[in-house]
């Protein structure tokens, strides 16, 4: 069980001011980015079909829930990992034009998930995806969406802190930059995680970009599937890479944490380049490769903001069963009873 504890943890908010936090918090949160990224709000599936190249395979070992259809003669149906793909269809369905997106709320089951203060069997995420032209298919282009994207987060902590004047702020005034090849250079001896977490402590808000390929050291700083960010592509500042993680320091839990997985979208070339890489090329036999590789789907970036652990942070809480319903092993439970960590 992978559990840390704060020391002398109190939670600022009751469980009933908790429950009206998190509205606050969603509905805050969600309006801003619609506005921010001009995005239309959608209804999302909670399950696709299996074999259409459509669900998240995440790094490609995690097992999708699945169940059998009466209605359809036993084909399979998927509760969806993320919804990186389907977003793209849907853009293209809805002929979306660029520079106008879409968002939904995004709730999944991850059963290969280990359970720790961050992680839950349960998620639940904004995904959202914008269309965008060729030429913004850049470096520039994706730091200026991220910028973006972090002054929705300062808009609604500085409203949370408004309505709930107990809670202090706790984001820096802008969000810095880094390559997991420059993170791989200034910490040589250190993990990935390890990495991350020293720039969190010192940055307060990071986005580390590149993450998928390999790095000068042969190693991966994270995985990413081939088949939706772009992990090949190089880049203006000479590195590879259009896609990267929103980081944020947790002073409750003193470490990384990160909020958002996000990314320009392979185009067809990127594509082909990482199916070849991951040794996954029978995939362009799929519904959803054949579309891309057939020139039907539009360009995007798009990506996902975690729900729960934005309402984690902003709480000020020590795990993320404090802001979500899901299951927890009784230990788990019992030792976070134990020091004033109660689950929902």
């Amino acid at each position: 069980m992978k559990l840390k504890i704060p020391t002398g943890y109190q939670p600022i908010l009751d469980p009933v001011q908790t429950e009206k936090a998190i509205k606050v918090v969603k509905d805050l949160f969600q309006t801003n980015l619609s506005s921010e990224l001009r995005l239309r709000r959608v209804t999302a599936p909670l399950f696709v079909l299996r074999g259409t190249g459509i669900n998240d395979d995440l790094n490609g070992i995690e097992r999708a829930v699945n169940f059998p259809i009466k209605e359809l003669n036993g084909d399979v149906a998927e509760v969806v990992h993320s919804l990186a793909k389907w977003k793209r269809m849907t853009l293209g369905k809805l002929g979306i034009p660029v520079n106008f997106g879409i968002y939904t709320d995004m709730n999944a089951i991850r059963a290969d998930e280990e359970l720790t203060n961050i992680h839950s069997l349960y998620v639940d995420q904004w995904d959202w995806e914008i269309t965008i032209s060729k030429d913004q298919r850049t470096l520039a282009f994706l730091k200026q969406i991220v910028e973006r994207i972090f002054q929705v987060l300062k808009r609604t902590e500085f409203m949370v802190c408004e309505e709930f004047p107990k809670i202090r702020p706790m984001l820096p005034e802008k969000i810095t930059f880094f390559h997991t090849e420059e993170l791989l250079a200034m910490y040589p001896d250190k993990t990935p995680f390890e990495r991350e977490t020293e720039v969190a402590r010192e940055y307060g808000a990071v986005f580390v970009m590149g993450i998928g390929g390999l790095l000068a050291n042969g190693e991966k700083h994270d995985g990413r599937a081939p088949d939706y960010d772009d992990w090949t592509t190089e880049t203006e500042n000479g590195y590879k890479g259009l896609n990267g993680d929103i980081i944020i320091w947790n002073p409750v839990l003193e470490r990384a944490f990160e909020i958002s997985s996000m990314g320009i979208r392979v185009d067809k070339d990127a594509l082909i380049k990482q199916l070849a890489l991951a040794k996954a090329e029978d995939r362009k036999s799929l519904l959803f490769h054949r579309m891309l590789l057939n020139d039907e789907l539009p360009l995007s970036l798009g990506g996902g903001l975690g729900q729960s652990r934005i309402c984690m942070y902003f709480l000020q809480k020590a795990h993320i069963g404090e802001v979500q319903s899901s299951i927890w092993p009784e230990e788990m439970i019992r030792e976070c009873e134990a020091h004033n960590i109660f689950l929902m």
